[in-house]
């Protein structure tokens, strides 16, 4: 089962990785682009600038039909395309700039977490030395404080 589950594990850390970095997305629309444009030439028997042409307005999605594929294997390619760039490199792109746009000012640094804690702790050893002192077990202390009904 565990071999199952490591393919989408390893595909989703890598749509993470790209998505993280605009650079790197960038990159990988640009290879995109450039293979499909390839393969399109390949299929099609057209120059390279066409075929670049074709993959651009293709993975724009605005596909203004001065030129479409005409075998099968470019029209699969151009269908992958269109759901790769619809279905993944857009929405990464999305997210990417809309997790920018949304900051939370009151947020803590690492450091102001880490004091936050020690205090913490530094708080709690001093409860349980007071604690010992008045002979209060933490049993006694971890309950709500009895009301009425309770004595």
């Amino acid at each position: 089962m565990d071999a199952l589950l490591w393919v989408p594990r390893k595909l989703y850390r890598a749509v993470v990785w790209l998505a993280n970095s605009p650079g790197t997305l960038l990159l990988a629309y640009s290879i995109l682009i450039v293979v499909c444009g390839v393969l399109y030439r390949h299929f099609e028997n057209r120059s390279i600038g066409d075929s670049i042409w074709w993959a651009v307005v293709t993975a724009s999605t605005v596909g203004y039909g001065d030129i479409s594929p005409a075998t099968w294997e470019a029209r699969l390619m151009a269908g992958l395309l269109i759901s790769i760039m619809v279905l993944l490199v857009i929405p990464l792109i999305t997210a990417h700039f809309s997790s920018k746009l949304i900051v939370n000012n009151d947020a803590f640094r690492h450091e102001e977490q880490e004091e936050l804690k020690e205090n913490l702790r530094i708080t709690r050893a001093l409860l349980e030395q007071m604690a010992a002192r008045q002979g209060i077990t933490s049993e006694d202390s971890a309950g709500p404080p009895a009301g009425p009904s309770d004595r």
